[in-house]
This record gives structure tokens, sequence and C-alpha cells, in this order.
């Protein structure tokens, strides 16, 4: 499709090994082509947690060749850069084809991690795209990728985020980035989904084979169920995903465009488009501008999660070949969601053991919460300070059902989970984050950016590192957000 890029191998990135192996399972998946070159790069942003964890050595990580091959200007040796190629529903309906339109994988490392960049140009599954990514995006999504690490949020990483004066044209004419993004693998439902509707069953054993043998390998164990580890795999990416459903939960995120094709086959945080954490906490919060039905809000998420299992599930029967056995790996969703998302509430809260009261103080909570609209991580916080201090007077606040309030904490305080004060807010502080990516200082960092100002997003970036930390000096970035935040709109164009 492309000229052949030129290699740009230097002396600290030639011991890493590079190979690509989504590229043994055959051209019916992937098109074989190279990045587009991206005209006077520049860095933006580079994550050296996600090069240690990558194996990139940072004196590479800020070389040119580095900016040469994190702008699809180059390649290093061993690199087969492909595009894959996918299906699936997007706000509910069928869409039919998909597929990397902007996306190329360029390979993996020895240590097995993905390597992909996006906004790296046109691709067979552009469908009318210029394929790339404009610097808006691409800085909210290297942002929250690295936000979403640091919570302990199963997620892609984001290694490196360049830039250029190259326009691109999206409702105004904006300039174009590039995201090298990390993660296991970047498998999605509509890879299965893909094959499925296409009756090509060879090519969907062997996706499924591949999945299994290189990821899941416990599901030809003795454990599968009914000996079948496609059942098993089912099952499997079924309990990842209702796991990652409590995290997001939990943590207040909303994805905001949870289609086929966004869900990992690995139980991973995909594409972050136009997400949003919670302010106010509405459990009916839809933060895609571009969803006019509300199929994606806040409080959906869980269901919509199911129902993307359930078209997993259908793609994968030929292989199965028993609905019970793909109605009962389905199932263990509806079993492992709510433990999970209980046991995370647990975390926010304190509490050091399982006990039955423990889902209807919850409830109470979320509902006292939902009724007030109470800021949810700055709640959080509070409560946490307040436990440790005995002074609940800042919580209280919050709050316009100051009786409501008074009648939780009651029930609270009579908690039989309740230990010793001191560990029990040593705990909490642990699990309810002081900074989060909210969209108005996501905004700063990118109004600043376009003007070629990268210290907001820098400063935004550490803090995001370590997000319970108390990071003396930097309460604004923790405060309540502005009036003007609640005007911030974000579409799948983001």
């Amino acid at each position: 499709m492309n000229a052949p890029l030129p290699t740009a191998a230097t002396a600290p990135a030639s011991s890493l090994e590079w190979r690509n192996g989504f590229a043994a399972l055959g051209p019916d998946f992937f098109t074989e082509l190279v990045p587009t070159p991206l005209p006077a790069p520049h860095w933006v942003a580079t994550s050296l947690d996600a090069a240690q964890q990558l194996g990139v050595p940072a004196a590479w990580l800020a070389s040119d060749a580095a900016l040469q091959v994190c702008s699809g200007n180059a390649l290093l040796s061993g690199m087969q850069p492909l595009a894959t190629v996918y299906s699936g529903h997007q706000f509910g309906v069928w869409a039919g084809q998909l597929g990397d339109g902007r996306a190329i994988l360029l390979g993996e490392t020895d240590g097995g991690l993905e390597v992909q960049l996006k906004g790296a140009g046109r691709t067979p599954y552009s469908r009318g795209g210029d394929g790339r990514a404009v610097l808006r995006s691409s800085i909210r999504e290297f942002l929250c990728s690295e936000a979403m690490h640091a919570l302990g949020v199963p997620t892609t990483r984001a290694l490196a985020l360049t830039g250029s004066p190259a326009p691109v044209q999206r409702e105004v004419v904006e300039t174009a980035a590039v995201v090298t993004r990390t993660a296991p693998s970047f498998i999605r439902f509509g890879h299965f989904e893909h094959f499925a509707a296409r009756d090509l069953l060879p090519q969907l054993r062997t996706l499924a084979d591949y999945v299994i043998d290189r990821y899941y390998p416990e599901c030809r164990g003795p454990d599968a169920p009914g000996g079948n580890p496609y059942a098993a795999l089912l099952q499997t990416v079924s309990e990842r995903t209702a796991e990652l459903l409590a995290h997001w939960q939990a943590q207040g995120f909303c994805h905001g465009v949870m289609n086929t094709d966004n869900m990992s086959i690995l139980g991973l945080t995909i594409d972050y488009g136009p997400f949003q954490f919670l302010d106010a906490f509405v459990p009916g919060h839809v933060c895609n501008h571009s969803d006019t039905q509300g199929r994606y809000a806040f409080n959906r998420q869980p269901n919509v999660a199911y129902w993307n299992l359930f078209r997993l599930g259908q793609a994968l029967l030929p292989l199965i070949e028993d609905v019970a056995l793909a109605q009962a790996a389905l199932a263990s969703y509806q079993t492992v969601f709510p433990a999970a998302f209980l046991q995370r509430m647990r975390g926010k809260l304190g509490l050091q053991a399982v006990h039955d009261g423990d889902a209807a103080l919850v409830d109470g909570l979320l509902n006292l919460l939902a009724q007030g609209g109470v800021d949810y991580p700055i709640f959080w916080r509070r409560l946490s300070h307040a436990v440790a201090s005995g002074d609940f007077e800042p919580v209280r606040d919050l709050f316009i059902d100051r009786a409501g309030w008074e009648a939780w904490l009651l029930s609270f305080s009579e908690h039989p989970g309740q230990s010793n004060p001191r560990h029990m807010a040593d705990s909490m502080l642990k699990c309810n984050p002081k900074f989060v990516l909210r969209n108005h200082l996501g905004e700063q960092a990118i109004r600043a950016a376009t003007q070629g100002d990268f210290a907001p997003l820098h400063t935004l970036q550490a803090l995001l590192a370590e997000p319970f930390d108390e990071h003396p000096g930097h309460d604004a970035w923790a405060d309540f957000p502005p009036d003007w935040a609640s005007s911030i709109e974000i579409s799948c164009s983001s």
C-alpha cells in the first residue's frame, strides 16, 4: 500500500527482539502494510512506566529514532506491520465489516506485549476515513490509558504520543497525532463475530485456538466445562469482563461507546473515545454526545457488557456446539459481576470482612449519592480522611439531605465490618484516588497543548500516575469542576 519505511534501529533498542504472532494466523486475518509517515513529528508525551513494562530503554525512548518509529516514519528490525480485520455491533446494530481503520500493529517484543500505532494512516478498513487521529483525542487516550493503569483497572497502555502540524479535518481543521499503545493483545469480540457471520468455520477455529493457546491455556485443562475448550474460553472472557465492569462502576468510569468491536477478549479497557469519569454521581449519565438514545449510560454498562458477551457467545457457538454449555458459560458473568462490584465497594468503604449487610450498606449509600448528585471522587476522598480523623463534617457538607446522610453514617459506624479507624483509612486512601482525569482537566491540557504548551499535560500525567498520593501544592487539580465543565461535549469523533 505504501512504500517501505526506513529502519530506525539504534544500539539501545537493538536488544529487543521483535516478532508478530498474529501474523502467523494468515492473510484472512489482516492486511500487511506500512504506516503513512507523519510530517515534521514532535514529542508530546511519553510514559517511562509503560516503556519499562515493554522493555524499551528510557534512553532510546528519548531519541530521534524513537520519535520516528512512534510517528509511523520508520520501523525497527523485525517489525511486521499489519492492520487486522473484524466486524461488530455498533449501538446495538450489526455494522458488518469494520477493522483497524487507523491502527497498525507493528509487532510484539520478546516479552509478549504488542505495539500498535493509532492514527498512522489509511488501511483497507478505513471505510472512507483518513486514518488519522487528532491531537485532542490522542491526548485523552494517552492520559486515560495511563491513569486507568495507575488506578489498577485492566487497560491497554500508552507508550508515547507524538504530534505534527499536518492538518486533519474533523468538525474543524485540527492537527494530527499518533498514540503508540501496547497490550498483550488487541483482539476484540468483533474479530470472532467477523468470521462467524461469514460462516468461515476454519478461520473461526484458528482464531479461537490462537487465543486459547496463547492467552488462556487453562481452557484446555481438565476443568473445562464439558471438556469443551471453547465453552471454557467464553466463560473465562465472561468472568474477566465482569471483573472489568466492576472496576468501571466502582471508579465511576463511563466508557461511552461499548460496541462489540471495542470489547477486549482479554478483559481490558480498550479504545478511549468519548469516555468520562463521573463528576456528580448521576447513574443515568450519558457521556457520549453521539449516544442520543443513552444506550451506553453509566448505569447501563454492566447489562451492555452482558449483551456484548451474548454476541460473542453466538459467534463461538459453532465451535462450542452445545447451547446449554454456552448459556452456562455466559451465566458466569451474572454471578461474578455483582460479587466483584461489591468487593470493590467494600474496599472503598474500608470494610475488612464480608458481612450480610454489606450490599444494603452500599446500595443505601449509592442511592443517597444519586439523590443529591454528590461529587463522586470528592465524596470518597473526604470519607477516607474523615474515617482517619473522626471529623465527618466535610463529608456532611456535600449532602443536601443531611438527615439521610446522618442515618447512613450511623449504619456505617455500627457495621460489623468496621475495624481500627487508622487501618481503615489507610486502606481507603489506597482505593479512593485524590486525582481523577475529569473532563475539564483533560480539556485544559488539550487547550494548552494546541498552543504548543505541554506543561499542563505533563503535570496532569504526573498526578494521574500516582493518583492516591496527596501531591501538596496541587489541590486545585482535585477540586470541584468549574461551571463550564458541564458544557463539554465528547462525541465519537473524539
